[in-house]
């Protein structure tokens, strides 16, 4: 089991947690364009990598988490169809490519002097 959320108060970031119904779930939180793009073509690298697979007439996406350098990953499958619908929601939230529109610099600037 696992479970894809997203917050429009932290745009460029999605949530996913595997395990969600369990005694210990794991959270990952990431870029939503690493997922968007990961829909389509292998993206992410490091502790992130998420790709599409096309097996017996059933598109997937795999998601490897962990540290490659180490040894130390997991690597899931889940179908893309619920993913890709669940991203189309998020844009609607947020638009894709309108994630810092809505920053307000001055105050971030001003939290920085």
């Amino acid at each position: 089991m696992c479970e894809f959320s997203y917050d429009s108060a932290d745009p460029l970031a999605v949530r996913l947690i595997f395990g969600a119904e369990g005694e210990y779930p794991v959270r990952w939180v990431f870029a939503r364009e690493l997922v968007a793009d990961g829909l389509t073509a292998r993206s992410g690298q490091e502790e992130v990598e998420i790709w599409p697979t096309h097996r017996e007439g059933r598109r997937s996406l795999w998601i490897q988490v962990g540290n490659a350098r180490t040894g130390h990953t997991a690597l899931f499958e889940v179908p893309a169809s619920p993913v890709a619908e669940w991203l189309s929601r998020s844009y609607t939230l947020v638009p894709r490519g309108r994630e810092m529109a809505d920053v307000d610099w001055n105050a971030l600037a001003d939290l920085i002097q």
